[in-house]
């Protein structure tokens, strides 16, 4: 048995350990199925998220689950009165749908496809 195939394969492991080299940079294809399994945890489809939000917009904790449903994929595009105070308006651009979302009370107030920079007062009160 040949020593040299053995050595290096101990010094490769070593080397990758001790710099911190991440795995998923040595064979990223191991990694790219994790990945997708944990975009969505939620298993609901994009469709049934917005449906959600839409069945339980003004109530409390619908602010919850707008950034549980669509963490780090919401633009804010506008700004406008409503709500207690101030309403923002945020897109989705996977979707195509745009939400108003009261910070004060923490709720989601207006759901409509497309983006939409001002709703109609009466849907944002």
């Amino acid at each position: 048995m040949k020593l040299a195939p053995i050595l290096a394969s101990i010094t490769l492991v070593g080397l990758v350990t001790v710099t911190g080299y991440p795995l998923k940079n040595l064979n990223p294809s191991l990694f790219e199925a994790s990945a997708q399994e944990m975009k969505d945890s939620t298993g609901l489809s994009a469709q049934q998220k917005i449906d959600m939000l839409i069945k339980n917009k003004g109530q409390f904790g619908s602010g919850d689950q707008l950034r549980r449903f669509f963490f780090g994929d919401l633009e804010p595009i506008a700004v406008q009165p409503g709500g207690a105070g101030m309403v923002v308006n945020l897109y989705n651009k996977a979707n195509d749908v745009t939400i108003a979302y009261c910070a004060t009370y923490d709720v989601v107030v207006a759901v409509r496809k497309g983006r939409i920079n001002a709703f109609m007062p009466s849907e944002v009160k």
